[in-house]
């Protein structure tokens, strides 16, 4: 006969695995968002039934509303350290179709990444088994890996700019050069370790 304790544990599990199965059924959206300081994955969950509203960032839930009468209508939270402004937009199509959006800074999430490919450079490396996403702000010409702003130097240098700053016992440098072509504006490489990184693209 299986103990008190075994059976408690059982119906634990079978309600955690209920509840978790009853969340899943509600979930109509999930988006993954590029920022500085991470990709973050943002979840939402709209009971068409009860007007229940749920939206998680990287898991965690940021917003719950159980029992809404409008179906329709919009949420906005706030996404990663910089606290960038997202909204979820809830529209009816038709019928019992809705329709779910999510704008970062008020603009579509293509547009804003269109945007935000022009005002920053992604870079992708492996180092010691570890990886590592440094992202470049080029207005502010700050610097973060994976989710930390880092320190920097920086250095005037005979053909443009130098932006030192170390991941782990590694020197990293990003280079800005101009490229001469008015379209292409300056070029910025990542050098870790006298190696130069390809660019990523988010």
């Amino acid at each position: 006969m299986a103990s008190w304790e075994e059976i408690t544990v059982c119906e634990d599990e079978v309600r955690s695995r209920y509840s978790y199965l009853e969340k899943m059924t509600d979930l109509v959206a999930v988006w993954e968002v590029a920022l500085s300081d991470g990709v973050h994955k943002i979840e939402f969950e709209h009971g068409t039934t009860s007007g229940k509203r749920v939206v998680y960032v990287n898991g965690k839930e940021e917003i719950r509303k159980e029992w809404m009468f409008k179906l329709v209508g919009k949420e906005t939270f706030t996404v990663g350290a910089a606290k960038t402004k997202a909204t979820i937009n809830i529209d009816a199509v038709s019928g019992f179709a809705y329709e779910y959006t999510l704008e970062i800074n008020g603009k579509s999430l293509k547009k804003y990444m269109e945007n935000r490919s022009k005002t920053t450079n992604t870079w992708v490396l492996s180092l010691g088994g570890t990886d590592y996403r440094v992202v470049l702000e080029k207005d502010t010409m700050d610097v973060w890996c994976n989710g930390q702003k880092m320190e920097t130097a920086g250095e005037f240098v005979e053909d443009g700019t130098e932006t030192h700053f170390s991941v782990g016992d590694h020197s990293c440098c990003i280079k800005a050069v101009s490229s001469g072509k008015r379209k292409e504006g300056i070029i910025h490489t990542l050098i870790v370790d006298d190696r130069e990184i390809p660019e990523a693209v988010e």
